[in-house]
């Protein structure tokens, strides 16, 4: 008995070592990657003889963002797929952010679709089927013996998520009066987020890093919304998106909207996303001078850049019946390896 209780003992402590520590304390500044396409580019042989995760990590990269959709049919960045690149993460002592889209597919400012099993629930068991997925979703890694640093409640949701029950804008752009539901939805996804770990940072995450949304966070006080850290996205060299802006404007603004939205919300703010383009030879200056202004605020938490290991013409197997291209703002060579873009990003 009692050498059985030492075992267990020891495994416990062999399992904290290996999956509690990270290289870099709690709240730091954050060097990261959303890395959720990579077990499917593994699969389709993109790295035969390369480790994205351990590379990344060689290079500065101190943490890993991972999407959860609820029920994707390929089974890409379902919990499952999520649960297998956390492992990878935490071995290598990497800080985790897990981004719960509660959609069946990639949730932004423009699709917030109701996972299909729940299209047929009333706004009660919408509430609960919040709650029940964020509970799963946490426990989850709990059970591995994972302890995510910060948790997104929705992804890119300036316009409210689980659409058309906690939608904010109608197609013409109007507010239709869904405060209540989208600000309560995400309260609710808060409180569970704290019952399974205490001490995560829940994230709330709008796109536009360079676009001033007082009357968003406004209201989101006002309705009762909660979060700890505020997200955001940020992409300066899509001047298409934001009517024709350069990118030095671009990031001029979004240094002066983090700025602001420290101040009036008392809160740290996260790049939750960057990315640049691929084959740009601007692409290293329009990341240095992000990140060296980023870096000059004290309440700024940190950068992700989304999806870097994308290269070649790889796309992922949602994107063909939608006859979609491949991502064109990976951050990494024609070879496979981190480029230059990432080499700034993670120093």
């Amino acid at each position: 008995m009692k050498k059985s209780f030492l075992y267990l003992i020891s495994l416990t402590l062999l399992m904290s070592s290996c999956y509690h520590r990270t290289d870099t304390p709690h709240g730091s500044w954050a060097k990261g990657a959303d890395v959720s396409w990579l077990s499917e580019m593994e699969h389709d042989n993109m790295f035969p003889d390369y480790d994205c995760i351990e590379g990344m990590h060689e290079l500065g990269m101190n943490a890993v963002r991972l999407r959860v959709w609820v029920n994707h049919e390929t089974g890409w960045s379902n919990k499952a797929d999520m649960l297998y690149l956390a492992r990878r993460a935490a071995k290598q002592g990497l800080r985790i952010m897990i981004d719960i889209h509660y959609s069946d597919f990639f949730a932004d400012p423009h699709r917030q679709e109701t996972p299909r099993a729940w299209q047929q629930y009333d706004y009660a068991l919408i509430k609960e089927a919040v709650r029940e997925h964020t509970l799963d979703v946490l426990e989850a890694l709990k059970e591995e013996g994972i302890r995510p640093e910060w948790v997104q409640i929705g992804n890119e949701t300036p316009n409210g998520m689980l659409w058309p029950t906690a939608q904010l804008v109608d197609k013409d752009d109007n507010t239709n009066g869904c405060w209540d539901r989208y600000a309560e939805l995400t309260a609710i996804g808060y409180k569970a987020a704290k019952e399974v770990f205490s001490d995560i940072i829940v994230i709330v995450h709008v796109d536009n890093a360079y676009e001033r949304r007082d009357w968003f966070w406004q209201a989101m006080k006002e309705h009762g919304g909660r979060w700890d850290m505020i997200g955001l996205s940020h992409y300066p060299m899509m001047s298409a998106w934001s009517d024709g802006k350069s990118w030095q404007e671009m990031n001029a603004l979004a240094e002066d909207n983090i700025r602001r939205l420290i101040r009036d919300w008392k809160c740290k703010v996260m790049i939750a996303e960057i990315g640049m383009y691929n084959d740009n030879d601007s692409s290293v200056i329009v990341m240095s001078d992000f990140v060296n202004r980023a870096q000059q605020i004290d309440s700024c938490a940190g950068i992700f850049y989304w999806e870097p290991e994308c290269y070649g013409d790889w796309r992922p197997a949602e994107y063909i019946p939608l006859g979609w291209n491949g991502y064109n703002m990976g951050a990494f060579t024609p070879e496979g390896r981190p480029s230059e873009v990432l080499e700034v990003l993670f120093r």
